[in-house]
């Protein structure tokens, strides 16, 4: 057996009533966990897209897009590693003002994690966080063993490939000028 890889899956199609739960039950037949998941308009227009993370071998991703790319409302679906993504997260982290301001060098805490204050009042004070995983796991660690975390939430990934143009974008182009060719 090979070792499980995160991948990250991007699912391009129309913004329809019940992809997402045709879309979970392929990672669910297959017994696989959902990571993280987003979903948001692309650059596209009409087009949506899914980024999905998911722990598993190559062959099994490789399935999985096949599946995926089954379902009727699906323009296409793509797997990728970390090394061709550009990806972040963002955390938000809710702490009591009272114990924030205990923190003997708060700039410097917000300075080493390149985190942000968005909010502060008697009672608490939120912080944000934009980074990958490891970042934001190693801020909320810090917080909690420091003051404590009254609330934390992270995002699903969201994530672009390094090409040039989104990929879909290519077999578009190859569908429109095979159209064109049938029509001439």
């Amino acid at each position: 057996m090979q070792d499980k890889t995160l991948y990250t899956i991007t699912i391009f199609s129309e913004n329809t009533v019940g992809l997402l739960s045709q879309v979970t039950s392929v990672f669910t037949r297959r017994q696989l966990n959902i990571e993280t998941l987003s979903v948001s308009a692309s650059a596209l227009e009409g087009i949506h897209k899914f980024t999905v993370t998911v722990f598993c071998d190559e062959e099994t991703v490789k399935k999985v897009v096949l599946q995926i790319d089954k379902r009727v409302d699906v323009l296409k679906s793509y797997f990728n590693t970390n090394e061709e993504l550009i990806h972040q997260e963002i955390a938000l982290y809710k702490l009591s003002t009272q114990e924030f301001l205990k923190i003997e060098s708060v700039e410097e805490l917000i300075r080493k994690h390149n985190a942000r204050i968005l909010d502060i009042n008697e009672n608490s004070v939120v912080l944000e966080k934009t980074g990958h995983y490891q970042e934001t796991q190693e801020l909320f660690e810090e917080l909690s063993k420091t003051i404590g975390v009254l609330q934390f939430i992270r995002s699903g990934r969201v994530a672009i490939t390094k090409s040039k143009i989104e990929r879909l974008s290519d077999m578009l182009e190859e569908i429109d000028a095979k159209r064109k060719a049938v029509n001439n």
